[in-house]
């Protein structure tokens, strides 16, 4: 079996946020093709116990802790050094150190980088006889670029420099690596407009998916709501600012006037790490805050529908598949729907302004049969569109030199040859 080297910047194991989804699911999907040479790191201590699950799936597996509190203070270094913060958040010596010994004493060909920062560790002539194929996922510096719209100085000040520093060096990886890979077509052509010196063949969309065995809303969950609550819910990693965002928002200028209208409802926000600014929201009427929870699960089958109000949003949100495969209905701006494949389904199921969320949700809420056909038509949708083996298998021919064709819409390349 062919070896691979593959850096992310995040332990991929539990699956439960969005570039943790994605990367567990691609080590899976590789582990099947190469023996994979594992180099990540860990910033929640929660996480370490789960080592030995993801080392199932490696030949080796190297893991740094990283604070994050003291990886944001040593990231002040780039503000001397003039590159991107980013990078010194996420440099370690050690792991630069295995990745050469692994390099030369498994003779490694290929590498798989994942998120920006890990392509600090494979830069250099020295490794241009690797294929070296670039997950960015999102284009980053779009990110911080919107970030830096919303918020006050100096933080304005330091996302834009953010913005525009990581750009520079996104480009500088996109021209020095094999291939670079987007989750969305509109992510990929995001980039391609801001790196017109790269090749459009070499910057590829490989889409995400949906574990729709996992999610299935078949299955018996117990109800983890009180009787006669009608609930909405939002998903999701709560102290990660987009979301932030989204419940505060929608919280306070959107849900008044849905438990106006119907005083049984309830908007509970599921999640882990609630930032302080999540927690308060529990002070509002029929506003709950949950933390973390074992399952996710149980609280998509047993609410009403699902909410998406993201106001920033980059790539595909899986919060909203994960919801459509459990057959709920989903209600969500027009950034978190951006990059899903069009479906006549979610026509109509965006909506921008709060009061039009508002009527929506409300729509849905005093309309049982409704919520369960579009939930159906969700479902049906997602299993069509988002199967993980499927859309990843389009990474084994980058890995291996071989062309891929872009098919809009959905899939483009069978895994099936390369098993």
């Amino acid at each position: 079996m062919r070896d691979l080297l593959f850096l992310t910047h995040r332990i991929p194991f539990p699956p439960n946020k969005g570039d943790k989804v994605r990367s567990f699911h691609m080590l899976r999907c590789l582990a099947r093709h190469y023996r994979v040479w594992l180099g990540t790191f860990i910033d929640d201590r929660d996480d370490w116990r789960h080592v030995d699950e993801v080392r199932r799936y490696c030949a080796d597996l190297y893991c740094v802790p990283l604070d994050p509190r003291r990886a944001k203070l040593l990231s002040l270094r780039g503000l001397l050094s003039g590159e991107p913060l980013t990078l010194p958040y996420y440099r370690d010596a050690g792991l630069r150190a295995w990745v050469e010994r692994v390099i030369a004493e498994q003779r490694i060909e290929r590498a798989l980088l994942f998120s920006s920062a890990m392509a600090q560790y494979l830069l250099g002539p020295e490794h241009a006889g690797l294929r070296r194929v670039m997950d960015f996922v999102d284009v980053d510096s779009a990110k911080w670029t919107q970030y830096a719209a919303s918020k006050p100085w100096p933080l304005s000040w330091i996302y834009r420099r953010e913005g525009m520093r990581l750009l520079a060096f996104e480009r500088t990886v996109a021209a020095e690596l094999d291939a670079s890979v987007f989750v969305t077509a509109e992510e990929a052509a995001l980039f391609r407009s801001l790196a017109p010196e790269i090749g459009a063949e070499r910057v590829v969309a490989v889409a995400n998916g949906v574990d729709t065995a996992y999610f299935d809303p078949a299955r018996a969950y117990p109800n983890p709501y009180p009787a006669g609550e009608r609930v909405l819910v939002f998903t999701g990693a709560m102290d990660y600012w987009a979301n932030i965002d989204a419940v505060e928002s929608f919280a306070r200028e959107v849900f008044p006037t849905i438990r106006h209208a119907c005083p049984e409802s309830h908007f509970y926000i599921v999640g882990a790490r609630p930032a302080a600014a999540v927690q308060r929201l529990a002070e509002l009427p029929g506003v709950r805050v949950t933390g973390t929870v074992p399952d996710v699960r149980p609280y998509l089958a047993h609410a009403r529908l699902s909410v998406a109000p993201l106001r920033i949003a980059r790539g595909v949100q899986n919060k909203v598949l994960e919801a459509l495969a459990m057959a709920r209905p989903v209600v969500a701006t027009p950034a978190a729907l951006e990059g899903l494949v069009p479906a006549a389904e979610l026509q109509g199921w965006a909506a921008r302004e709060p009061a039009e969320l508002a009527c929506r949700v409300l729509a849905l809420l005093t309309d049982d049969a409704e919520g369960e056909r579009l939930g159906r038509l969700g479902r049906a949708w997602v299993l069509r569109h988002y199967d993980w083996e499927g859309n990843l298998g389009q990474m084994l021919p980058l890995l291996e030199g071989e062309r891929v064709q872009q098919v809009p819409g959905g899939p483009c390349f069978d895994c099936a040859q390369h098993k």
